[in-house]
């Protein structure tokens, strides 16, 4: 069974998303690999890890953490995002079909929209999970990679209209640019924290831990499932 992957970008996800993985009572063990410290849950073959912020940093340190844990089988950005659709609440659970990068401003020819279609094995198997919690919905869709702060409603719609993108974040495209150059299946994940909209900042700050915590328990049950179907297929 190859390993699982779940990378996020900073500290207080990565805090957030622990803590809702122990929510869930699988044991944990902490490590080391090479540069980086990792939790690994033994009983589902998943490690996690700490990406960096911004697109650049992330790339850098998922492609370290490919290129140092042998036998990634499929990685997993998972973190915050601001909505762009009405339809997402607070503490919704977006599973990206692809990462959309939205900030290249070239302007020397047609516009730049690099898009980085997730694995869809995975996707299908999200889809065919049964609701995991009732206080939130999962939902599927594209979600905008880009380095910047959306606090503004007009500058969100912008990006919609650009990406058709369901939520808005920052460092999918790195990770998905790292997986696509080692050929390992790669998928984003991420918990509604706000609308991204003029109070995104103070929306974040409340309501990072439930839609982590979210985020853990569907990737938690998910790799649960995984797992059995592994086992239940081998000869």
């Amino acid at each position: 069974m190859m390993k699982t992957l779940v990378i996020t970008p900073i500290q207080e996800e990565i805090d957030f998303f622990l803590q809702g993985c122990a929510e869930q009572g699988v044991q944990a063990e902490m490590l080391t690999l090479g540069r980086l410290p990792m939790v690994h849950f033994p009983a589902l073959n998943l490690w996690v890890a700490q990406g960096g912020l911004g697109k650049t940093q992330f790339a850098v340190q998922t492609q370290y953490l490919l290129d140092t844990c042998p036998d990634v089988g499929l990685v997993i950005c998972a973190g915050a995002a601001g909505a762009l659709a009405g339809h997402l609440a607070i503490g919704d659970v977006v599973v990206g079909t692809g990462s959309v990068e939205h900030d290249i401003h070239n302007h020397f020819g047609t516009p730049l929209v690099p898009r980085f279609p997730a694995n869809q094995s995975v996707i299908t198997t999200f889809e065919q999970m049964k609701r995991v919690d009732p206080s939130f919905h999962v939902y599927f869709g594209a979600i905008a990679s880009g380095d910047e702060d959306v606090v503004d409603v007009a500058r969100g719609q912008a990006i919609s209209k650009l990406t058709g993108a369901l939520a808005v974040a920052w460092e999918g495209a790195g990770g998905a640019r790292a997986c696509r150059f080692s050929g390992v299946p790669f998928v984003e994940i991420r918990g509604i924290t706000d609308n991204a909209d003029h109070s995104a900042a103070a929306d974040f700050a409340v309501n990072l831990r439930c839609a982590l915590r979210n985020v853990a328990h569907l990737i938690i049950a998910w790799a649960g499932q995984n797992k059995r179907s592994y086992e239940k297929g081998r000869p």
